[in-house]
This record gives structure tokens, C-alpha cells and sequence, in this order.
């Protein structure tokens, strides 16, 4: 297995070959308005569009082919509020292995839904009280299960950066790429890929503002673990970074930066109403920063995007069309 202190481009691009017979290669859009409103060229990476309506498929993807025939054999086990979760069951059973998925009770409908169809066992837990990672470790030593985390395991971290080198290869080099961050699995994948290519890009990860630990973490140089955050971003309500993922986040990321569940809203309604497509809130992080024009404040009486090219990370579109009518409304 390889491990965060050697992870490298050189791991992303083996992934990348590794999982291409399976994944999407996601489309990039592009925005008028969006461009116009922030004087930015700013390019969507449409992760919405991926297997299972999220990147995490690509994580999944990479872990699970990397399995021995013993693990194979006797399956995998995860925890996930819900795009981790369809993404490993998905990956099981297209492999054909057996899959074990902790979701928490409180998990979008449509997610657990969509995990017991791809023919993962679901577990439920209460996330506020129950430790969904210790649940995990113990259905893997009872069952013999191997344990794939969301985000914390270089193999998921690899797959997960095959967006952003999608991204640059197809639109060349950009000033900024932003990208969500819950438990840094996807930033530090993406941001390894984009100093690869793309030495001089500002990479920026962007967290709800009630769950600010990647930033207090990145601020203060060692992990901050915090209660579970109340925000509308489901994929963002990790507790921690990983052991795994901060090192790399240190080591490539230029600054973490949050935005309000007011501001995801919006970025929704943008969504739907200008470029026509759904997004969930936790995909609208980076678009939430961008639309909003806080990114290093004002410089010279100019937003700092103002005729930059801009990468967005748009992480998945799994919400529930309830949930999502009364949140825009």
C-alpha cells in the first residue's frame, strides 16, 4: 500500500489509468453569467455527472481494484453519509464483492436509497452520538471485512485527484482551483494533481462555515477535532481531517477558506436556474466562494478573480428533489 508520505502525482496517474474502464470522464461547463458576475473565467468541473452522482466513485473504484482475492472474497466495509456509501456499493458490485456501508440514520433519503440498490448493507448509526469510524473497525474485525474510510486512505486520495487532472489537462493552466473540503480526501487529491501540472495554481479548499476544522487545522499546524457540524453540507459534516490527508493539505494547499449554507443556497439556485443542473450543497462549496467574491478580498478596488482562470470542483448532485424544492424556495 502506498502512504501519505510518499503519495505523489506519479500515484494519481497510475490511478487514473487503473480506473478509466469504469468512471466517467466528466464534462467541464462553462458560465456567462457566472463569468460576468465575477470578472473570472471560471470552469465547472461537473462531478454531478459521475457514477453514483459524485466523485467519490473514483476513490471507490481505485481502492477496490487494488483488493487481494482473499479480500475479494470476504468484502468491504465503510462508513459514509452517503456519496462514499454509493460509491463503494456500487464499485462492490460491479467487482462482486459484498459491501457493509454505516450511514447515519439522519442521511439524505436518497442516498441510502440509492446504496441498498447498488446492494450495500446499510448500518445505521446516530452521528451525534454513536463514533461511526470505531462501528466501522469493529464489523471489519468480527466479519473480516476490509475498511475503506471516505476519505482518509491514500488509494481513495489518488482516485479522488483524477478529477482535477481531468480538469487542467482538458482546460490547460488556472490561476485558482477550488475544491470542497470535508475530510480533505478530494483537496488533497486534487491539489497534488494541480501543483503537478500547474505549478503556480493557488489551490484553495472550501469548507461550510459551521464545520471550520480543515481551516483551524491549516491555520494552526496540527489537526482540530470539533462536535459534528450543523450545516446543510452533508458530505462537509466530517468531525476531522484525516491522518492520511492533512499532510498533503499542508504541504500543497494555499488556504482554506468557508462559506455560509445561505451562500450554498444561492449557488443552488444558480445552478438550476442559469447552467440547468442540480447540484447538492456540499458540490456547491467552491461555486459558493467564487459567486460570492471573498476570495483574498479586494485588491486595488478589484476582486482578486477579476480576469483569472478559475477551476471549480463541483463534487456531486445527491439530494433528495424534497429537500432540495424546500431549500431553494
Amino acid at each position: 500500500m502506498i502512504n501519505s508520505s510518499a503519495f505523489s502525482f506519479d500515484d494519481i496517474q497510475v490511478a487514473h489509468q487503473r480506473i478509466s474502464p469504469y468512471i466517467q470522464r466528466t464534462p467541464v461547463l462553462t458560465s456567462t453569467t457566472a463569468n460576468q458576475h465575477t470578472g473570472a473565467k471560471l470552469f465547472f468541473k461537473c462531478e454531478n455527472f459521475q457514477g453514483t452522482g459524485a466523485f467519490k466513485f473514483r476513490g471507490a473504484c481505485n481502492a477496490l481494484l487494488q483488493f487481494t482475492p482473499e479480500q475479494k472474497a470476504r468484502g468491504v466495509v465503510t462508513f459514509s453519509s452517503g456519496n462514499h456509501a454509493q460509491a463503494i456499493a456500487k464499485a462492490a458490485q460491479q467487482f462482486g464483492m459484498r459491501a457493509v456501508i454505516v450511514m447515519p440514520k439522519d442521511a439524505p433519503a436518497i442516498k441510502v436509497a440509492a446504496t441498498r440498490g447498488y446492494g450495500g448493507e446499510v448500518v445505521l448509526y446516530d452521528r451525534y452520538t454513536e463514533d461511526r469510524e470505531e462501528i466501522g473497525r469493529q464489523l471489519a474485525q468480527n466479519q473480516g471485512l476490509t475498511l475503506i474510510p471516505p476519505y482518509d486512505h491514500p488509494h481513495v486520495m489518488a482516485g479522488q485527484g483524477t478529477s482535477a487532472k481531468e480538469l487542467i489537462e482538458e482546460v490547460g493552466e488556472l490561476d485558482y482551483l477550488l475544491v470542497p473540503l470535508g475530510g480533505g480526501g478530494l483537496l488533497s487529491g486534487c491539489a497534488t494533481a494541480a501543483k503537478a501540472l500547474n505549478p503556480h495554481c493557488q489551490v484553495i479548499g472550501i469548507e461550510p462555515e459551521a464545520g471550520n476544522d480543515g481551516q483551524r487545522s491549516f491555520r494552526t499546524g496540527s489537526i482540530v477535532h470539533i462536535e459534528t457540524p450543523n450545516t446543510i453540507a452533508d458530505g462537509a459534516q466530517t468531525q476531522h481531517l484525516g491522518n492520511h490527508t492533512f499532510p498533503v493539505i499542508q504541504k500543497y494547499v494555499d488556504d482554506v477558506l468557508t462559506v455560509s449554507d445561505a451562500q450554498l443556497v444561492d449557488a443552488m439556485k444558480f445552478f438550476a436556474s442559469r447552467m440547468k443542473i442540480m447540484v447538492e450543497p456540499t458540490g456547491c462549496l467552491g461555486a459558493a466562494l467564487a459567486l460570492s467574491g471573498q476570495i483574498g478580498g479586494q485588491n486595488n478596488g478589484q476582486n482578486k478573480l477579476t480576469n483569472q482562470r478559475v477551476g471549480i470542483i463541483v463534487s456531486g448532485g445527491n439530494i433528495d428533489l424534497t429537500r432540495f424544492a424546500t431549500l431553494v424556495q
